[in-house]
C-alpha cells in the first residue's frame, strides 16, 4: 500500500468528525476531554465527500490525469503536513508513532526516486530534480520536442540515474552551394564554422556569403562556399598557375594578372566555373567583315512540246543566276587565320527558271528521193561524222554543217548542233530534195559513192 493511499481519507474530512491524528494547530473550539462520549452523527448524513475531480490514490492538491512525478512530488508534500501530537496519552501516542514510522519509510523511498539531472537544450544548460525513469519520459514531462534532424544523448529511452546529463541538439536546414553544386543539408551547429567542420567543408581560403561567426537559427540559412582551387592559365605564350576561390573562369584569369580586350575569351567559357587543377587558354582574337557577292544557280523546267519531233529539245526562255550578298567574319586566333564564319545572307536578285519545250511528235521515218543516198559519206567528209561539231568560226554545226538559218528554214528549232543525230539527217534530207548537193560543194559527191 503506497503511503499517498494510506493518508488520503483523511484530506477528505472536516475537522471535529472523528479525527483523532488531526494536528493540534488544526482542531477548532475546546480542547477535546479524554473518553467524553462523541457527538451523534447529524441526520442523514453519510461519509465525506471526495472533492470534485479527486481520483482514487491521488494525493491531495494534485490534478487529475498528472504523470507519475506530480504525483509523487504532491505525496511528498503531503506527509510534510502531519506531526506527531505532544498531548501525553498514550492512547493517541501509540497511532502516531505508527504513522511517523510509516511516513519515514515511505518519504525514503520517494527520495531515492528522485535524481539530480543536468538538462541541457541546445546549448542552454540547467539543473532538475526529475522522477522521470528514462530520457523520454524526462523530455516529455519538461515538454522538449525532438525531431528526426535532432541529436538527443543520451539516445531517447535510455534509463537516468542521478547526476546524469542529457543534451538535447536541434538540427537546422542548410541550403549548401559547394564549388557551384547545390545542396540541402542539416546541422546541429549553432554556427556557420561550426556548421563547416561538422559538414567536412574546408574553409581555408575559401569564399564565405556570409560571416563564420554568424548563428544559424532554428529556420537555418543558405549558404555559398567556394574552395581554394589551383587554376593554370596559357596566355601570350605564358603559363600561370594561381589559388583562386573565384567564381567564373574570367575572374581566375584576371586574377592571374590578364586582362581580356576586344573579341579575346579563353577555350572554355569564360563564365563558368573554374575547377581544381584546371588548364585555361586565353585566346587573341583580331577580326574584321567582308562582303561577297555570290551567284544563285537557275532552275530548269522542261515542257512536252507535240510540236517539235522527238529527241528534240528547245530552250524557250534562257534562265539567269540570281545575286546574293553574304557577309562573313574573318578571324584571326593567337595568329592563325579560321574559317570564314557566316554572319547575314541577303538575296539581291532572285534567279530566272530556264524553260525547255521537250518535243514528243514522231520523227518521219524516210524522205522520198533521199533514202538511197550514202548520208554517212557525207556527214564524215563534213564533221568527221559528230553530231556537236561546229566550225572554226562558229557558223555551221552538226553532221552536215548547217548554218543556223537554213536549219530553221527547214523545220528546226535553236542549234542544229545540238539536235539529234537522226534529225540532222532528216533535215539533211529535205535540203536535198529542195537543192540536190549543191550545199556541199566539196563533199556532196560522197552522197553517190
Amino acid at each position: 500500500m503506497d503511503a499517498t493511499d494510506a493518508f488520503e481519507p483523511h484530506s477528505t474530512q472536516t475537522p471535529g468528525h472523528g479525527d483523532t491524528y488531526a494536528p493540534a494547530h488544526e482542531r477548532t473550539g475546546t480542547p477535546a476531554v479524554e473518553n467524553a462520549p462523541a457527538s451523534p452523527p447529524a441526520p442523514d448524513s453519510g461519509p465525506a465527500e471526495a472533492p470534485a475531480g479527486a481520483r482514487a490514490g491521488a494525493a491531495p492538491g494534485v490534478s487529475p490525469g498528472a504523470g507519475p512525478g506530480a504525483i509523487r512530488r504532491g505525496a511528498r508534500r503531503r506527509k510534510a503536513r502531519y506531526a506527531p501530537r505532544s498531548d501525553g496519552s498514550m492512547r493517541r501516542l501509540l497511532p502516531q508513532a505508527l504513522v511517523v514510522a510509516f511516513l519515514a519509510g515511505g518519504t525514503a523511498a520517494f527520495v531515492a526516486e528522485d535524481k539530480t539531472i543536468e538538462l541541457s537544450v541546445d546549448g542552454r544548460p540547467r539543473t532538475l530534480h526529475t522522477f522521470a525513469d528514462d530520457v523520454t519520459e524526462l523530455l516529455a514531462d519538461e515538454g522538449v520536442r525532438v525531431g528526426a534532424h535532432d541529436v538527443v544523448a543520451p539516445a531517447s529511452g535510455a534509463a537516468l540515474a542521478s547526476g546524469d546529463e542529457v543534451i538535447v541538439r536541434y538540427g537546422r536546414p542548410v541550403r549548401l552551394t559547394l564549388d557551384g553544386h547545390r545542396r540541402e543539408l542539416w546541422t546541429t551547429a549553432r554556427t556557420v564554422d561550426g556548421a563547416l567542420r561538422q559538414l567536412g567543408v574546408r574553409a581555408e581560403g575559401a569564399y564565405l556569403s556570409t560571416s563564420r561567426s554568424r548563428r544559424i537559427g532554428r529556420a537555418g540559412l543558405a549558404l555559398d562556399v567556394r574552395t581554394e582551387r589551383s587554376v593554370t592559365i596559357t596566355a601570350d605564350g605564358r603559363v600561370r598557375t594561381v589559388r583562386t576561390n573565384a567564381a567564373t573562369v574570367r575572374e581566375a584569369v584576371e586574377q592571374a594578372g590578364i586582362t581580356l580586350r576586344g573579341q579575346d575569351t579563353t577555350s572554355v567559357p569564360p563564365g563558368s566555373f573554374p575547377r581544381d587543377g584546371q588548364t585555361v587558354t586565353v585566346l587573341r582574337i583580331t577580326g574584321t567583315r567582308e562582303v561577297r557577292e555570290e551567284r544563285i544557280p537557275f532552275a530548269v523546267r522542261r515542257v512536252d512540246d507535240p510540236t517539235v519531233f522527238r529527241g528534240t529539245e528547245v530552250v524557250e526562255r534562257a534562265g539567269r543566276p540570281g545575286l546574293r550578298r553574304v557577309t562573313y567574319s574573318l578571324r584571326t586566333v593567337n595568329g592563325v587565320r579560321q574559317k570564314p564564319r557566316l554572319l547575314r545572307s541577303e538575296v539581291v536578285r532572285q534567279p530566272r527558271t530556264r524553260v525547255v519545250k521537250v518535243g514528243t511528235k514522231p520523227r518521219p521515218d524516210s524522205v522520198r528521193g533521199a533514202d538511197h543516198l550514202n548520208w554517212q559519206g557525207l556527214a564524215a567528209c563534213e564533221s568527221g561524222g559528230r553530231p556537236d561539231a561546229v566550225d572554226a568560226s562558229g557558223t555551221y554545226g552538226g553532221l552536215y554543217q548547217f548554218d543556223t538559218r537554213t536549219w530553221r528554214s527547214l523545220g528546226g528549232s535553236g542549234r542544229p548542233q545540238d539536235a539529234p543525230a537522226e534529225e540532222q539527217t532528216f533535215r539533211a534530207k529535205k535540203l536535198y530534195v529542195q537543192r540536190g548537193a549543191s550545199p556541199w560543194p566539196h563533199c556532196g559527191s560522197r552522197l553517190h559513192d
